[in-house]
């Protein structure tokens, strides 16, 4: 009877345990934190603005201010997907903006759009097929990448300062390419990357569910993923054990500029027009964020690319959160630098040992 009774008492002590090292796995899983993030912003739009999460046909449309956060998000989410497997490298890419314009411009300046007459209907007509224009624009993006992968894994220069140099040079480009004026694109079909509507829903996120997917097939389904976390973690041991580490670094950073290049023409088709000036304007930054927000570590290695889809829509939130609220859009900057030097501190190993010992 004893015996039982001890049994029992160990099988229900095992049981507690096995309950506080569920919640300790919860406690500890690397999404918590920028789910966490995002539901606290989601609170206090709900609290502080009206109808924030009213949605609404039309048209066959849906609206609201919660699809709206998300369509912006689109090209973010683009930028942060690319940025991540080059931060899983122990690399950096600030070239992101810059490919966005080149890419809008390629794109704006090819289709173009003009009106004309045909069978007395008014039609726009692009300059060249729009297949091509696209084509030619993800073309220059990939390049772009190219050039980046190349000084980078061929002649090993630091990667900020390799992608600094296309930082500067490539939006100088697209600046020469437009004569530093805005570039307007009359051509419709063009209009549906960026507004268009599919089931109801913004094209733009099929696109970046679509590269998602496809990403993720191709870190889990294959050795990738485990090659691009070996090189991050130690790339001289990676290329003892057989990786062709400079062809992995070089692919990475072509992979982040074709998806720049689709980010810019999502946002050149969405604004319907280039905007070599503007367009992308330190998108490269918030990449960055989205990517440190979801759990990826700078110092390269493990990576999560559902964590940088949630620090997009973190970004993007905190975004809206400010506009609507009224508060002077400068606020966001700051608000940005702190997230930025939070995330950092929180990666520290030295804060962390700090932080430890006074917690204890």
């Amino acid at each position: 009877m004893s015996m039982s009774i001890h049994s029992k008492l160990e099988a229900g002590q095992g049981g507690s345990g096995g309950l506080r090292r569920l919640f300790g796995l919860a406690g500890s899983h690397p999404l918590l934190r920028p789910l966490g993030a995002l539901a606290v912003l989601l609170l206090i739009d709900l609290i502080m603005i009206p109808g924030f999460f009213h949605l609404e046909i039309k048209d066959g449309h849906l609206y609201g201010s919660v699809i709206d956060i998300v369509n912006r998000a689109a090209p973010l989410m683009l930028a942060a997907l690319g940025m991540t497997l080059v931060i899983a490298t122990r690399g950096v890419d600030i070239s992101v903006g810059a490919v966005v314009a080149i890419s809008g411009t390629v794109a704006a300046l090819l289709i173009g759009g003009k009106m004309v007459m045909v069978d007395g209907v008014q039609q726009t007509i692009s300059n060249i097929p729009m297949v091509w224009a696209l084509a030619a624009a993800m073309g220059a993006a990939i390049l772009c990448g190219a050039w980046n992968g190349l000084l980078v894994a061929g002649l090993g220069l630091q990667p900020i300062i390799a992608t600094l140099i296309l930082m500067v040079a490539g939006r100088g480009l697209a600046q020469l390419l437009t004569d530093g004026q805005i570039v307007t694109v009359y051509y419709k079909p063009f209009f549906y990357l960026g507004s268009g509507y599919l089931f109801g829903l913004p094209f733009s996120l099929f696109i970046a569910a679509g590269m998602f997917v496809l990403m993720a097939l191709l870190m889990r389904k294959t050795a990738l993923g485990l090659f691009i976390q070996s090189v991050g973690i130690n790339p001289v041991a990676s290329r003892l054990a057989g990786i062709r580490t400079a062809a992995l670094i070089f692919f990475v950073y072509m992979f982040c500029s074709a998806c720049a290049g689709l980010a810019g023409l999502m946002i050149s088709a969405n604004i319907k027009s280039a905007d070599a000036n503007n367009a992308g304007l330190l998108l490269e930054l918030d990449a960055i964020l989205a990517v440190t927000l979801g759990g990826t570590s700078l110092a390269g290695g493990k990576f999560s690319l559902v964590g940088s889809v949630i620090g997009a829509l973190i970004i993007q939130t905190l975004t809206y959160t400010i506009y609507s609220l009224g508060v002077p859009p400068e606020v966001n900057m700051v608000v940005k630098s702190i997230v930025v030097f939070l995330v950092c501190m929180s990666q520290s190993p030295e804060f962390r040992r700090i932080f430890r010992s006074a917690k204890s």
